[in-house]
């Protein structure tokens, strides 16, 4: 009889665990339009695949009557599971528990299933909705906050991690998810600030919202921070769910390879014509992409940030590849300080965990400005072109047509040591445009002529002639092939093939000393 009590009592303590907050606490979490934590989990997981972790941990605290209050798990859910099959590490904070605020015990159980995360090479994913740390530990709760920190930079690079931030992330909050490799963010019911709106309005004097100063659409299209923003919990797990999809367990491994998918056959017939003849008129980069890629197999990275640079993952053969591309649509493609952080920090992720570099060029330069050069063009541009020489995975490029100037040689060049270089014949490789390099050029002949727009109009046919082409760097070897668009996606997969083993010496060094 003595066993069976003891058996209910488990019974019953996993009953607890499971109410969160109670009943009254979750309902105010669905009335704002959000999920609890453990639905989320279930969401996120293939069905009954979790196994928890520590449910029964209370805190510690015996101050500002906290010793009265002790509900099992602390605020947070941990533990391992699968998504499509492979596993995976997981936290995911409950709102409903001391709003989601972090003590010392929720960091040690956060820190957990971290150590077991790098220990079996295994990604980690932290889905937040958090007040904070928990004021009433103090400096114990801050301290666990850099226990999380720390585990964040030592897992960069070694493992995946994602974050979902799925309601409130402020304060200290913030860097754990920033240290990650993806955010994610849920519109209307998350944000991430420093600070919040009012310290904001005392010291600053300004007006704003917590949405306008941290929601998702200001971290998805003015700050960066947020790699993803969704519509709901339930979408930004699935589409979590989709992201794993491309990436490895670790970084010794290769990602995951799927069954080959011909591309959209609509957007393949235009690939020969897609280039306009007029050089001054865009087209659609993602198109290009997608008439090349497997089908319905891109997704996109960063897509409401710097826009005049596309970065996402894709299949090519079933192959996981990363995918940076320049985009005429938007600023005609040019570099500039927001599209060079975004570029390099995607280079250097598929870098990192042995995912190969699809280049689309098509880069009339750097974006010109005072707000450029005063905010850092030179430092930030050169982060593009060192994530791209550093990298040692496979680094095709496909050059569309312009390739202009530093630009020519920060997007993936043959001359920092890319594998595989082609060009379509409308490329255009130079170090500017015809009509700005006549300007140079032949400033004194224009000058002199009797009429001199109809001279300048004549020295840039020539020019056009002589360099708006692939022939000469073709004739260097800067390139391997001139080819026609309709084959680009035939040639890539047979590089892509012939480059799946490559090996590349670097330096021995403590670390490098990326421009920052």
């Amino acid at each position: 009889m003595a066993s069976d009590k003891k058996v209910e009592r488990l019974k019953q303590k996993r009953k607890d665990a499971q109410k969160g907050g109670g009943e009254e606490r979750i309902q105010k979490q669905h009335d704002k339009g959000k999920l609890t934590a453990r639905e989320r989990l279930d969401i996120l997981l293939d069905k009954g695949s979790f196994e928890e972790i520590d449910p029964f941990v209370k805190h510690r605290s015996h101050k500002f009557g906290l010793e009265d209050k002790r509900i099992d798990g602390d605020g947070v859910v941990t533990g391992f599971g699968k998504i499509h099959g492979r596993p995976i590490y997981v936290f995911s904070q409950d709102f409903t528990v001391f709003g989601g605020s972090l003590s010392e015990t929720h960091a040690e159980k956060i820190c957990k299933v971290m150590d077991m995360a790098m220990k079996n090479g295994v990604p980690i994913i932290g889905l937040n909705d958090s007040g904070g740390a928990r004021i009433q530990e103090g400096v114990s709760s801050l301290g666990g906050y850099a226990e999380v920190f720390w585990r964040n930079s030592m897992a960069s690079g070694v493992v995946p991690q994602f974050s979902a931030v799925m309601g409130p992330c402020a304060g200290g909050a913030v860097y754990s998810p920033a240290l990650t490799d993806f955010v994610f963010m849920v519109k209307n019911t998350s944000y991430m600030f420093v600070t919040g709106p009012n310290v904001v309005k005392t010291v600053t004097h300004e007006e704003v919202t917590s949405e306008e100063l941290g929601g998702a659409s200001a971290h998805g299209s003015k700050s960066g921070v947020a790699h993803f923003t969704e519509e709901n919990d339930a979408i930004c797990l699935q589409e979590l769910r989709k992201l794993l999809t491309y990436v490895p367990q670790n970084c010794e491994e290769k990602p995951p390879r799927e069954e080959s998918k011909a591309p959209d056959s609509a957007k393949a017939k235009k690939l020969d014509d897609i280039v306009p003849d007029n050089p001054n008129k865009p087209y659609d980069i993602k198109e290009v992409i997608e008439g090349i890629v497997d089908k319905d197999s891109f997704m996109e990275v960063h897509e409401h940030y710097a826009t005049n640079i596309v970065v996402g993952f894709a299949r090519i053969d079933g192959r996981s590849v990363g995918v940076v591309a320049n985009q005429p649509l938007s600023l005609a493609g040019v570099l500039d300080i927001d599209a060079s952080l975004k570029g390099a920090r995607f280079v250097r992720f598929c870098d990192a965990f042995n995912i190969p570099l699809i280049t689309f060029e098509d880069v009339p330069g750097f974006l010109p400005g005072t707000d450029q050069e005063w905010g850092g063009i030179i430092k930030h541009g050169a982060k593009l072109l060192y994530a791209f020489c550093e990298a040692t995975v496979p680094k095709m490029t496909v050059i569309t047509r312009k390739a202009y100037g530093g630009a020519y040689d920060v997007m993936n060049s043959k001359h920092i040591r890319a594998d595989y270089n082609v060009a379509w014949p409308t490329a255009e490789i130079a170090v500017m445009g015809p009509k700005g390099a006549v300007e140079i050029i032949f400033r004194k002949e224009i000058e002199a002529a009797d009429d001199p727009e109809a001279k300048e109009q004549e020295l840039i046919d020539y020019y056009k002639e002589e360099f708006a082409h692939p022939y000469k760097a073709a004739e260097r070897g800067f390139i391997d092939n001139v080819i026609l668009p309709s084959e680009t996606r035939e040639k890539l997969i047979r590089a892509l093939e012939v480059s799946e083993n490559k090996v590349d010496q670097v330096p021995q060094k403590k670390h490098d000393n990326l421009p920052l």
